[in-house]
């Protein structure tokens, strides 16, 4: 069991490496290095989006019914790598979109598969779900954590060689994929299929659920939340150096440190997530979350490097709380709701709500926002930017509250499990 837990560690530590090498820190590449358009920076966040729109559920469905999930993975990843390695070949802004999204068209699905192959992996061998799926997955927030500190301290944050090491490590897991355990196809061809469960659609019946649509709204307005904190968190900390008495404090030098205070609370609190379900259920927790987001911006709106640290470093403190809550917590519902044969697509399909319209919605809608309303010339109005973020996030959570009706049932925990 133990080789079990550290191969699908290693898994999920490279996973989200990858990811953390280069998207806290493009922004500064983009506008410090290439110093393109920042009306068209907003598009390169919507990559993901675009990209989760569609496979994560595609590629759900080949999993759950033609290849292991594994090798689909592996594959995945490897052409991933090798895109990654074209990125600063690119000289112009359209180039630079049309790379990256093929990049994210690789990469969004694997995020869903992972867990896919973490939750088959421990089911298949008798293990707790609930209780041995979040410390593995804490690997994947150090390997973030790992990854932005790799690219600042070796003075790469504004530098094409993040996307280098992006690739590396890519390929490096692509070929470490095909070792971990193997994933079949759960879907068994029958032959009174419906035309949905011949062409793989099934997972888009449970739409026609209330809950679980709702479910599905919800994830993609807190999609939208988290998108604007990846696009915008380092470079508000930056955007501190136009003010003479910040220009040379820690934050603005380290911002991309700063930042990753938010993926080390998450450590904690996807170690924390088995009490919370088990003591509240999982309607309270993802509410617990949506109350977070609303604290993460709204504690940025009033923070500073020096007498108002304390507000940054609490809000990226929150961050945890605010991702881990509905992300993985918003995962192990769509498990308890779903049936085997449809687990990888399901998966996907939450993926393509959160990461997919969600990040588009956040792209589009936060880009136009703030050019229309909240700058003057090249000068961004951060404080209420924040409070704008801050109020959105807290009508989300009083909606939920009102809408999502949800009793905790703790045998819905342990369902989960086995």
């Amino acid at each position: 069991m133990t080789g079990l837990k550290f191969r699908l560690t290693v898994m999920s530590f490279l996973q989200f490496f990858i990811w953390g090498a280069w998207l806290i820190t493009v922004a500064n590449y983009w506008f410090g290095t290439k110093q393109w358009d920042g009306t068209q920076f907003g598009a390169i966040f919507s990559t993901m989006g675009i990209a989760s729109v569609f496979m994560p559920t595609l590629c759900g469905i080949v999993a759950d019914r033609w290849i292991n999930a594994e090798r689909l993975f592996g594959v995945l990843h490897i052409l991933g790598g090798l895109t990654l390695s074209f990125v600063p070949q690119i000289n112009n802004p359209n180039d630079f979109f049309w790379i990256i999204l093929l990049a994210m068209i690789f990469y969004m699905p694997t995020i869903a598969l992972a867990n896919s192959i973490a939750y088959t992996a421990l089911k298949n061998n008798q293990l707790d779900v609930v209780k041995d799926f979040p410390p593995i997955r804490v690997w994947g927030t150090i390997g973030f954590i790992v990854a932005m500190w790799t690219t600042n301290l070796t003075g790469n944050k504004a530098s094409e060689n993040q996307f280098y090491i992006a690739a590396v490590s890519a390929i490096l897991l692509g070929v470490f994929a095909f070792s971990l355990p193997a994933c079949k196809p759960q879907h068994k061809t029958v032959s009174n299929q419906s035309f949905m469960d011949l062409i793989g659609l099934t997972s888009f019946k449970l739409f026609a659920n209330y809950k679980l649509a709702l479910f599905f709204v919800f994830s993609m307005f807190l999609g939208a939340a988290l998108q604007l904190t990846n696009a915008y968190g380092d470079v508000f900390l930056s955007d501190f150096e136009k003010v003479p008495e910040f220009a040379n404090s820690f934050v603005v030098k380290y911002s991309t440190i700063i930042m990753s205070i938010s993926q080390i609370s998450e450590t904690l609190f996807i170690l924390a997530i088995p009490f919370f379900l088990k003591r509240f259920g999982i309607k309270q927790v993802m509410l617990f979350s949506m109350l977070a987001w609303v604290l993460r911006f709204g504690l940025f709106a009033y923070g500073n490097p020096t007498d108002g640290l304390w507000m940054i470093i609490a809000s990226c403190i929150v961050y945890g709380m605010a991702f881990d809550f509905f992300n993985i917590s918003g995962s192990l519902f769509i498990e308890t709701s779903t049936s085997a044969h449809i687990r990888s697509s399901a998966q996907g399909l939450f993926m393509m709500m959160t990461n997919g319209f969600g990040a588009i919605f956040g792209s589009i809608s936060s880009g136009y926002i703030i050019d229309t309303y909240f700058k003057t010339n090249t000068v961004k109005d951060w404080h209420s930017i924040c409070l704008v973020f801050a109020a959105y996030a807290l009508i989300i959570a009083i909606l939920f509250a009102i809408l999502f009706k949800h009793k905790h049932n703790p045998e819905d925990i342990k369902s989960v499990s086995h």
